[in-house]
């Protein structure tokens, strides 16, 4: 995975990280138009059910993510990086720093080709880490896999 970024603020470089990604049969322009159409993932996305807040680097939003086999949790986290058409992404905490920290992000790349690559992927770090394996490598990941194939069929269909 490479991925390129002018990143503000606290990033995590090392730690845990959970990763998946998909192409999509579909221009970079119509796969961000229903990405950052926030308003609308109560009625599609199984994974981030609710996005309240603007994007802005620097921002704090508000997240409510569904893992698959748990229980709904919402995060506060504040926005590192939103490039139209090619990035978002957020750093959030549990609590305090460093008991269960992740950086999450979403980067789109334009195959050229009339297809696009969705890298949905997030750094942890922290303490907590050797205790969460389990909901990291099955819950998360399960979480991105099924938020990345419904934005597939959702912008394939349009």
């Amino acid at each position: 995975m490479k991925t390129q970024s002018t990143a503000h603020g606290q990033v995590i470089k090392n730690g845990k990280l959970v990763y998946s990604e998909i192409t999509i049969n579909a221009t970079s322009d119509k796969v961000w138009k229903v990405f950052t159409d926030f308003a609308s993932y109560p009625g599609w996305n199984p994974f981030v059910k609710s996005f309240k807040g603007q994007p802005a680097v620097g921002k704090q939003i508000e997240v409510l993510l569904h893992l698959p086999g748990g229980n709904p949790m919402t995060f506060k986290p504040v926005v590192l990086q939103y490039e139209a058409k090619k990035e978002l992404r957020w750093i959030g905490k549990l609590f305090i720093p460093y008991l269960f920290d992740g950086e999450h992000a979403f980067v789109l790349r334009d195959n050229g080709d009339g297809t696009t690559t969705l890298m949905q992927y997030e750094h942890f770090r922290g303490i907590l880490i050797p205790f969460m394996k389990k909901m990291l490598d099955v819950n998360t990941a399960n979480g991105f896999r099924l938020m990345n194939e419904a934005l597939k069929s959702r912008v394939e269909a349009l």
